[in-house]
């Protein structure tokens, strides 16, 4: 038997890749015919309303949550700095540091140096707190977060200056409680590596929130309707807490989309699913079942 020897980094792209379409597609046929049979398929537009917004400070806030990120914070963070809006719309940054100790919380301070503190904040180091997810509750429940929450991950940078603006435009455009965008993989200088272009054509308005169950994640970057998110939460979890939080929210709530490139996704040799060891991903794979799991049952149990 032909063994696999490349990097999981690599591997973990295999099911977006846009040669394997076609295999793609007979899946969620499959998967959409049992979930139909056992009473957890969710027909088209039947959503919940969203809560009312209420008065925020700034239109939109990019969260960056971020552990031991020397090497990269600051890339991070002057990408989300030199987002353009239109009026009246405004936006801020919100770097949350999860007790770095490699010269992180120095850099993020030098930052805040040179910049509006309104423009950007830097919620320092608590050792109350941990994990991707506990960096967000931090993040979205901040009186100075905005109206909409856009992830961009500390390795990463956004694609151009208008990354922000789409996300607007996409919130303000519907009632829609997540809005994901398009990514490609790049190296460190900017190139791209394959499968380039990752756009997540499985979510689509008419089965996404179905197919979700059969994916391994919904898809980057990703904005949210913050008065829904804080009655959600994530879970304090380092590793997917994004998939978790996309279930929960496409269960009751409409997710639109954007297929223009949005988002740089970098790969380097310290990314956290780069080169997971087989033990990394088994654990990191079970969580994700016990999350399909666990929505699974709460989808049923909804239509009883």
């Amino acid at each position: 038997m032909e063994t696999d020897t490349r990097k999981s980094g690599e591997k973990l792209f295999d099911y977006v890749d846009p040669r394997n379409r076609a295999v793609q597609i007979e899946m969620e046929a499959c998967v959409t015919a049992h979930l139909k049979r056992i009473g957890a398929y969710l027909a088209p537009g039947e959503y919940q309303p969203l809560p009312e917004a209420g008065e925020f400070p700034v239109t939109a806030s990019v969260i960056i949550p971020c552990k031991n990120r020397a090497r990269t914070i600051a890339d991070a963070v002057r990408s989300s700095l030199s987002q353009q809006v239109r009026k009246p719309y405004s936006f801020n940054v919100i770097v949350v540091d999860d007790n770095s100790t490699d010269g992180t919380a120095d850099i993020l301070n030098d930052l805040k140096a040179l910049n509006d503190p309104k423009d950007l904040i830097v919620i320092p180091q608590d050792k109350t707190w941990h994990a991707i997810g506990g960096n967000w509750n931090v993040a979205i429940h901040d009186p100075r977060c905005g109206k909409y929450a856009i992830q961009l991950d500390s390795d990463d940078t956004y694609f151009d200056e208008h990354t922000v603006q789409k996300f607007i435009d996409a919130f303000e455009s519907g009632q829609y409680g997540m809005v994901i965008g398009t990514y490609q993989l790049t190296n460190m200088a900017g190139e791209i590596l394959p499968p380039g272009v990752i756009d997540h054509r499985e979510w689509t308005d008419e089965n996404g929130r179905n197919n979700a169950l059969r994916i391994n994640g919904l898809g980057a970057p990703r904005g949210f309707y913050v008065p829904l998110l804080r009655s959600i939460n994530y879970p304090t979890t380092k590793y997917g807490e994004d998939y978790a939080v996309g279930l929960r929210i496409s269960r009751d709530w409409q997710i639109g989309r954007i297929y223009d490139v949005l988002y740089n996704c970098r790969r380097w040799e310290d990314n956290s699913d780069a080169n997971c060891d087989i033990v990394a991903m088994n654990r990191n794979n079970w969580y994700k079942d016990r999350l399909r799991t666990w929505e699974l049952l709460a989808r049923i149990k909804n239509k009883e």
